[in-house]
């Protein structure tokens, strides 16, 4: 006969970002996606006719979603410094509120609250409800841009799932919910391995190694994102350059270039260029260059606030751009950090989660559970489907500068990439040495 199991919950969260690769995918719909073990079915996991997004409740999570990004950044460049960093803030975001579905009491409070948001002005049903919209708008794919995010639960097959549960995590959070015998250790793994290979399209493979056979369920986050250039870079022009690590350390890097029109601006109080470089479709990445020994100075108010202020004062103006080609990944430990933000109860025997199960112990997180998130990026010029592509530009504009500035990025620099529509931040990075992955 099997033991039941501890309720301890493994948390893992898989991020995806990747530019230009050659070969568009289809996005997935089939709910049970060859995984092995029961789905439980239930309401449209896309929220249709729940929620219409003319009411536009995701408009009030706007602030809190920015928030929570920047301040994750900080928590994670505390502890890494002179490190490449990146992640997805809305991913680790979505997740949580999900998880929030079935806290109760105090831990239901932390989590909200470590999340930004403030209970007096925003209620949870309307965080649900937003998410709800902003996860439906977000995920879209056509000629111009595709972006997946959604999750999905993979709960011990021993253990009952509450009903209402269930329904809340597919109507709000597009979530898929498997049934796992995690008494077969190395099932378990092939089983959310596949599932997360297939949702990345074959870019994040065996994440989940040695998993404690105790376990008693594992939400699994994956967002895909894959856009090109508006105005693509061309490979003819790109060569090998040096990347300034810092004062002692150079790499040589695959530099590209292009010189056009682009929405920048130069921040004279934290010394630092601002390039906004948009994608087909409705996202942008916005690079932030620091001068010299200036990374901390704007690393400390990298807020909602400034980011703002940059979009503002950015104006469309010709310059020389020079951009590295790279390719880095991100691997953290969110359990950790997100202690930081206030979640203390969540990963300890305090945690009251008794809305996920009917099991008499479902309540209760052990603290040996684990939380990771991995984001991956790569930049280049487009590949092959940019082959070809011409873009023709009005040669003057009022605004330009006398001469059109040289924007090197050849020193460590930061990156914002945002859905333009509903001023999502989708992720955000620190590149100190390109030729770095992971």
């Amino acid at each position: 006969m099997k033991m039941k199991p501890t309720f301890s919950l493994c948390f893992l969260l898989a991020g995806l970002y990747a530019v230009a690769q050659c070969h568009q995918h289809p996005r997935y719909h089939n709910k049970h996606d060859n995984s092995k073990g029961t789905y439980y079915p239930g309401r449209s996991s896309h929220g249709e006719g729940i929620y219409p997004v003319k009411n536009k409740t995701f408009v009030k999570l706007v602030p809190s979603n920015a928030d929570f990004a920047f301040s994750f950044y900080k928590l994670v460049a505390s502890e890494a410094t002179d490190e490449n960093i990146f992640f997805s803030p809305i991913s680790i975001s979505a997740s949580f509120a999900m998880l929030a579905l079935g806290a109760k009491s105090a831990t239901l409070m932390q989590i909200l609250e470590g999340l930004a948001f403030n209970l007096k002005k925003t209620q949870e049903q309307e965080i649900h409800e937003g998410f709800c919209q902003l996860l439906h708008m977000l995920n879209r794919s056509d000629s111009e841009l595709q972006l997946s995010l959604g999750n999905a639960l993979f709960i011990e097959e021993t253990l009952k799932p509450l009903q209402k549960f269930l329904d809340d995590v597919k109507s709000f959070y597009e979530a898929e919910v498997f049934s796992t015998d995690f008494n077969n250790s190395s099932g378990a793994e092939n089983q959310i391995n596949n599932y997360i290979e297939e949702k990345t399209n074959g870019k994040i493979v065996k994440l989940v190694e040695n998993l404690d056979p105790l376990t008693a369920m594992v939400l699994v986050n994956y967002v895909f994102f894959k856009a090109h250039w508006e105005k693509p870079f061309s490979t003819s022009y790109t060569k090998q350059e040096d990347f300034f690590v810092d004062r002692k350390t150079s790499v040589k890097v695959d530099m590209m270039y292009r010189k056009g029109y682009y929405r920048n601006y130069f921040d004279e109080e934290l010394s630092c260029w601002l390039v906004q470089i948009p994608y087909n479709g409705n996202a942008a990445a916005l690079f932030i260059l620091p001068d010299e020994g200036k990374m901390k100075q704007v690393e400390v108010v990298l807020l909602k606030r400034t980011v703002s202020k940059w979009e503002k004062f950015l104006q469309d103006r010709k310059i020389h751009l020079h951009i590295p080609k790279f390719s880095i990944s991100g691997t953290y430990d969110v359990k950790r950090i997100v202690k930081q933000v206030g979640m203390i109860d969540l990963f300890t025997e305090q945690a009251d989660l008794s809305g996920i199960t009917e099991d008499e112990e479902g309540g209760r997180l052990l603290s040996s559970c684990w939380v990771i998130h991995r984001a991956m990026l790569n930049v280049h010029e487009n590949g092959t489907e940019a082959v070809g592509v011409t873009v023709k530009e009005v040669t003057w504009r009022s605004g330009d500068f006398p001469h059109p500035p040289r924007v090197r990025f050849n020193r460590p620099f930061l990156l914002v990439i945002l859905d333009k529509y509903t001023r999502t931040v989708l992720f955000i990075g620190k590149i100190v040495n390109p030729l770095k992955n992971d």
